[in-house]
């Protein structure tokens, strides 16, 4: 089946997923995400990724980021792969490929739904169990956006500077939004989205 063309469209964020070939663990250890996340830091400042939202789960991982250009996005998902999977590869003493065939990635098309797509990542720990609460999650991006955690990796969307005048107040206003939670219709909505795979790069 051929591969299906990426979209870009100059300016708009993506929000991109990434699983475990058949789901298998890709983050063990602490120095596992802490490796990964330099990756990842280290190919969106090459390629130019603006990140804004991230989360690494234990068999994938989600981020809501904006291309510069078109193939930045495929780029920067390369070189953390290159990096990352070797590493990985060779610590637990595994062959072969780590990820399932290509990220999958999907065009974030208005304010709303990028608000959606971000509290949805930031709270997938929630949802998975993991923790009770988004901010002791330590592999998100929830800690910087509603508590100031200082993070080498994020550049805040618009979007999110514009829920306050002060770091303090878009804090507050992160903490309440994502205080309501993912409603059933908001899940679906993510999720059909990725399901359709409506790629971009």
């Amino acid at each position: 089946m051929a591969r299906r063309p990426r979209i870009f469209i100059n300016g708009t964020a993506q929000h991109v997923v990434q699983r475990g070939n058949n789901r298998v663990d890709i983050f063990r250890a602490t120095a596992d995400y802490e490796l990964f996340l330099r990756a990842l830091a280290d190919a969106a400042s090459r390629f130019r990724v603006a990140i804004h939202a991230y989360v690494l789960m234990t068999n994938h991982f989600h981020l809501l980021v904006s291309p510069a250009a078109a193939g930045s996005i495929a780029c920067a998902m390369q070189a953390v792969g290159r990096r990352y999977v070797p590493y990985f590869n060779e610590k637990y003493q595994r062959t072969g490929g780590l990820f399932e065939g290509r990220y999958r990635s999907t065009i974030v098309g208005d304010e709303r739904y990028l608000m959606t797509c971000m509290r949805y990542i930031e709270l997938n720990p929630v949802r998975a169990g993991l923790v009770a609460r988004p901010e002791t999650y330590r592999w998100s991006s929830y800690p910087t956006h509603a508590m100031a955690a200082p993070s080498g990796i994020l550049a805040p969307h618009d979007v999110y500077l514009r829920l306050g005048s002060s770091g303090i107040d878009r804090c507050r206003s992160w903490r309440g939004f994502c205080a309501q939670g993912v409603s059933d219709a908001e899940l679906h909505e993510v999720r059909a989205n990725l399901s359709r795979h409506v790629i971009g790069v």
